[in-house]
């Protein structure tokens, strides 16, 4: 974050995200509620945890690995349980996933469907569901919404998927951002630094995208329009209804912002 024209600081972020997240939990769940939370391996859902558990303690914190089929960086997520010492549990989505497919592929098999979008997206609202499941089981318990706000501004998150849950602690904090608060509470740097991908199609974020988050960041919050700035505008303007209809509860640093959420 050094190279930034505002001033970032890490451990003050840190601690008021922590302080936030204690308060929103003192006013609207019980005392002994506990925090459910889907790990990917990647270090969004890694940050997030670790919040929580500085915030609620670690035994508060559920964490839920959710293949579908065979995750080839499932390993990374189970380090981060095991880093943080949190409960935890994998549940593939393998069956459901397939299950539905099948159904609905049944009826429109003479139709000319695009599955692309569908593959994407349908793995990560069956996961959304898992995990509001295991926090129904569990009787009292809320999901934590792990999305960050670059991805959001881009559209890297999945309507009512993984955008959605009952309280977001990070989704107003930059990939960049992310990195810092990841090196500061002293997670395993591999997680931290780990380049974002939606794990499916064999390439990063920012090998889709076309730019990187760097400069998406420069333009949240510092309104450096780089050489992509109205690429990055036109895809922010296209996605951001999903901002705008899914509002959950979350952490507001005191930060700049020149992009409207």
């Amino acid at each position: 974050m050094s190279d930034t024209n505002y001033n970032f600081d890490a451990e003050f972020i840190y601690k008021s995200c922590v302080e936030w997240i204690k308060n929103w939990f003192s006013v609207n769940a019980k005392s002994d509620a506990m925090a459910v939370i889907g790990i990917s391996g990647g270090k969004d859902s890694a940050l997030t945890a670790k919040l929580l558990t500085d915030a609620l303690g670690k035994e508060k914190v559920f964490g839920v690995m959710l293949p579908n089929g065979i995750q080839s960086d499932i390993e990374d997520s189970r380090r981060v349980c095991d880093f943080l010492g949190i409960k935890h549990a994998t549940i593939n989505i393998e069956d459901a996933y397939t299950g539905l497919t099948d159904r609905i592929q049944e009826k429109f098999s003479e139709e000319n469907f695009s599955y692309a979008n569908y593959k994407t997206n349908t793995p990560a609202r069956l996961r959304m569901t898992t995990l509001y499941g295991i926090a129904s089981l569990l009787g009292n318990a809320m999901v934590a919404n792990t999305c960050n706000l670059s991805e959001d501004a881009m559209g890297y998150s999945t309507f009512y998927g993984d955008s959605a849950g009952s309280f977001a602690p990070i989704s107003k904090l930059t990939t960049d951002e992310v990195v810092a608060l990841g090196d500061y509470s002293e997670l395993p740097k591999e997680i931290v630094h780990k380049a974002p991908s939606d794990g499916m199609c064999g390439k990063t974020d920012e090998d889709n995208l076309g730019w990187t988050y760097h400069e998406v960041n420069e333009l949240i919050r510092e309104n450096k329009k780089g050489i992509h700035y109205e690429k990055i505008i036109e895809r922010w303007k296209k996605n951001k209804f999903k901002l705008d209809i899914i509002q959950l509860p979350c952490f507001i640093p005191d930060l700049p912002v020149y992009l409207e959420f």
